[in-house]
């Protein structure tokens, strides 16, 4: 007997390929599959604002980096000897209040310019859940705040639809070129309780699909089916049984490249590949002429791929190819 149902998504109508940038916001698993994206030398622009989970928070972000919105010190507040902003994540956070507005802005300022001419946009969804400060407004990140100090509750359906529909919309306006793929989080948020979870996933289903069907530039690529529901056991999970482990996230990675890159990029991966794994290769004799000849032969693979395809950047590896 097959003991194993196997899911294939079907394949966008429009994929991605080389010549496109890609910005990434979302959960934990945007920044999986952003550095696999940017290891096989696509133009990469990964969360802006750190990892965010909730829709309001992701996409009051992203309509940030349309209106290039600079931060003052009075959008910071100042915890655990750091200051900080409730709509980043920690990794902003600095002792220095001009630090850390110097670290928000500049990446504001790079993700203003990097949307502008954009071809997709990935979201991820990891969370309905929202916390709420005295005045109602959604915070990002908690940071270690004491939890009386918020409200916290499940988003309804519609609420997700409104916030998410809004920023499509001036999305589109400020690049009327742009696709937008969303994904839901396969990491399990147990914290809210098993019950409360699976609440939550299904609110931010109903509302993608929702998205997907008013929208015709919005995707949906099953990340959170694929782990749930095709391999559907613990052994796909990390020790803490609550994020994918490598297994798992290499296993969507390849059904994400079946499904949303086209062929030529898909068979230009492969030989970049090639190059990658030389790169890696540890000589058991640097020295060695066996090893020069290696090095040669894999650099003039890559002048091959850099006139190729001019477009993509291989200063890296060339400059590690001739550095020996």
């Amino acid at each position: 007997m097959d003991f194993h149902l196997a899911f294939t998504p079907k394949p966008f109508d429009t994929t991605i390929s080389h010549r496109d940038k890609l910005l990434l916001t979302g959960s934990c698993f945007t920044e999986q599959i952003g550095s696999k994206l940017a290891a096989h030398k696509f133009s990469v622009l990964d969360n802006p604002h750190g990892i965010l989970f909730n829709p309001v928070s992701i996409a009051r972000a992203v309509s940030s980096y349309i209106d290039h919105q600079q931060y003052k010190k009075e959008d910071l507040f100042y915890q655990n000897e750091s200051w900080n902003s409730w709509e980043h994540h920690s990794r902003f956070s600095h002792p220095d209040a001009d630090e850390c507005l110097r670290l928000i802005n500049e990446s504001q300022s790079r993700a203003h310019a990097f949307l502008k001419d954009a071809g997709w946009l990935l979201i991820t969804l990891g969370s309905a859940f929202v916390y709420e400060l005295e005045n109602k407004s959604v915070v990002a990140n908690c940071h270690k705040v004491p939890t009386d100090k918020f409200n916290k509750r499940l988003l309804a359906v519609d609420e997700v639809t409104r916030a998410l529909q809004t920023m499509i919309s001036k999305t589109v306006a400020f690049n009327p070129g742009i696709r937008i793929i969303f994904t839901i989080s396969p990491v399990r948020h147990l914290r809210d309780g098993f019950v409360e979870n699976n609440r939550s996933k299904a609110t931010l289903i109903q509302a993608v699909h929702q998205l997907v069907e008013m929208n015709s530039n919005c995707f949906y690529f099953p990340a959170y089916e694929l782990v749930i529901d095709d391999l559907r056991d613990y052994r796909f999970y990390a020790e803490d049984m609550v994020h994918p482990n490598y297994a798992a996230t290499n296993y969507v990675w390849e059904k994400f490249i079946a499904a949303c890159i086209d062929e030529p990029s898909q068979q230009l991966m492969k030989e970049i590949a090639v190059i990658t794994a030389a790169r890696n290769h540890k000589p058991f004799n640097p020295t060695s002429q066996q090893h020069k000849k290696f090095l040669q032969a894999n650099l003039e693979k890559l002048r091959k791929l850099q006139e190729q395809y001019p477009y993509i950047n291989f200063e890296e590896e060339a400059a590690f190819f001739t550095s020996w």
